[in-house]
């Protein structure tokens, strides 16, 4: 038994107890103040990872760029293989209704623009969406020239008797992660794509 660590971790409890009294006996809050604990005393709990080539001068950046690139990669093999024998032809078509059934009608620009897709892209998704009666498309009741996407009860259908296997490819995707991990990731993605957002609309 690690009792020197149990000895460790008991005079850290006390530490945290005192610096922080109201925050009571909760492990997520308590693994914050320990991670800042170690920074300031100049030994991070988190350390600096390896990777192949970081020894040869490989960036960071290199390797989240690529890792991103892989981890799509993989995802799109799930969610292909969870519309397999379906009407869908992509995962493209079940992440545009996903899209209209969690956000609503929009117009086709939007809904394209939603899903980051090239203009001539989405229209194809959009198209064959419209073809398979999934969607259907209607004139905006103040411009008629704008036309709204809707789901149509056909899509609801479909995209109900998918979710399971959807929900388990997606499941597979983020499998070893544990829930604190997921929630680090989920901040860390959303300030990326933050970031992106603002950048490809000209705001920074």
């Amino acid at each position: 038994m690690y009792y020197d660590l149990l000895k460790d971790l008991v005079e850290l409890v006390k530490l945290y107890e005192k610096e922080r009294p109201d925050e009571g006996q909760n492990v997520h809050l308590f693994g914050q103040w320990l991670n800042e604990y170690y920074q300031k005393n100049g030994s991070p709990l988190i350390t600096e990872p390896e990777w192949v080539g970081k020894s040869q001068g490989r960036s960071a950046d290199s390797v989240i760029n690529t890792s991103l690139v892989h981890l799509y990669r993989y995802s799109k093999l799930q969610a292909k293989a969870a519309i397999a024998n379906t009407e869908f032809s992509t995962p493209d078509d079940f992440i545009y209704l996903i899209s209209l059934l969690s956000f609503g009608s929009m117009s086709k620009t939007a809904l394209i623009r939603l899903n980051v897709h090239e203009k001539s892209a989405g229209i194809q998704i959009v198209n064959r969406l419209i073809n398979n009666g999934l969607v259907e498309q209607a004139g905006h009741e103040s411009d008629k020239r704008n036309k709204i996407i809707h789901i149509t009860p056909k899509g609801v259908q479909l995209l109900n008797e998918s979710m399971q296997n959807i929900r388990a490819a997606t499941r597979n995707v983020t499998e070893p992660l544990s829930h604190s991990e997921k929630m680090d990731l989920i901040r860390l993605l959303a300030k990326l794509e933050n970031f992106h957002q603002l950048k490809s609309k000209g705001e920074i």
